[in-house]
């Protein structure tokens, strides 16, 4: 038990969270409840950013990918972030985001776009890549259209979302169509392998998301069993062998994160491949510990995140237009 490891600050939220059991059988019954306890618009919506649903083209031969746009009411070219929901790859919808999004897009000026990328197991690798490629495609198409600066287009996401754009990452760096300046990895997974190691942190993955659910999200999103040699990177960005040329990176686990080992590998990975790299790994945090959201840690550590979202937005000017 790693009960008296967890930042005091999180325990009561971790005691009201129902008890997270995902499989086969109530896969169903977790959607459902994960829409209904969605907060209402209002609670975060904000004068300063209008919130718009949309449908985009989505991947050859495959449906049109919904979209939301959290955009900041003001004049110039602003900055984007395109952000991928968590939910293991077979939980969770562009909404979930919501008010994070707002929050980004009031402070940093930034237009938000959140992709409804198909879930699986409906859905296998790499189709919910390429609906968040397919995205990222039109927020470059639809730059000028949307007062976008194409040079400031981040990705990012948690969980699964984490995943999901660090894979973007690499896809969008090999088919050299659509530049990427930043990727912003909150707890990412990344890694099929971990469903099969023996080696992890034992301190990992006690809470929320465990190696049980781990393995089921793995085996939905990939057909096979989690550490089969077939899978690839366009499965788990884990798999590349080559991280050189990404984007800069942040990426931020808990200690208490079944993640933890896979994001520090990620991270020295990408160090030892020149790709410039912020991690911050936070004592006594759970994955998914901002359910806790009025708690300190869960305050500075989105604090921390704008902060290098602002940052990195601000080094993809040219030295003419950042002095």
């Amino acid at each position: 038990m790693t009960r008296h490891l967890v930042d005091p600050e999180l325990l009561e939220a971790l005691d009201a969270f129902p008890p997270f059991e995902v499989s086969e059988a109530t896969l169903s019954g977790f959607r459902s409840n994960i829409t209904a306890l969605l907060p209402p618009e209002e609670s975060y919506a904000h004068p300063d950013v209008a919130i718009e649903r949309r449908t985009i083209a989505g991947p050859a031969g495959a449906p049109d990918v919904p979209v939301v746009l959290f955009r900041p009411r003001q004049a110039g070219r602003a900055p984007a972030l395109l952000y991928i929901h968590g939910g293991g790859y077979v939980l969770g919808s562009a909404m979930d985001v919501a008010p994070g999004a707002v929050r980004t897009a009031s402070e940093l000026g930034c237009l938000v776009l959140s992709v409804e990328y198909r879930l699986a197991p409906e859905t296998r690798a790499p189709g919910s890549l390429e609906d968040c490629y397919a995205a990222l495609k039109w927020l470059h198409d639809q730059a000028s259209t949307l007062g976008v600066d194409p040079r400031r287009i981040a990705i990012g996401g948690e969980s699964a979302g984490g995943g999901l754009a660090a894979a973007l990452a690499l896809l969008a760096r090999d088919r050299g169509e659509y530049p990427v300046c930043f990727q912003l990895l909150i707890y990412p997974m990344l890694d099929d392998r971990t469903s099969a190691s023996s080696t992890l942190c034992p301190n990992t993955g006690e809470f929320i998301w465990n190696r049980d659910a781990n393995d089921f999200g793995w085996r939905s999103l990939l057909g096979v069993d989690p550490g089969d040699p077939s899978v690839t990177e366009r499965q788990a960005p884990a798999r590349a062998a080559d991280l050189s040329g990404l984007p800069p990176a942040y990426i931020s686990v808990g200690t208490l994160d079944l993640f933890l080992d896979e994001n520090l590998a990620y991270a020295e990975r990408l160090i030892r491949a020149g790709v410039e790299t912020e991690l911050h790994v936070l004592p006594g945090a759970f994955h998914g510990f901002e359910i806790a959201f009025q708690s300190g840690l869960a305050q500075e550590a989105q604090t921390e995140r704008r902060r290098a979202l602002k940052r990195a937005f601000a080094a993809c000017l040219e030295p003419t237009q950042a002095s």
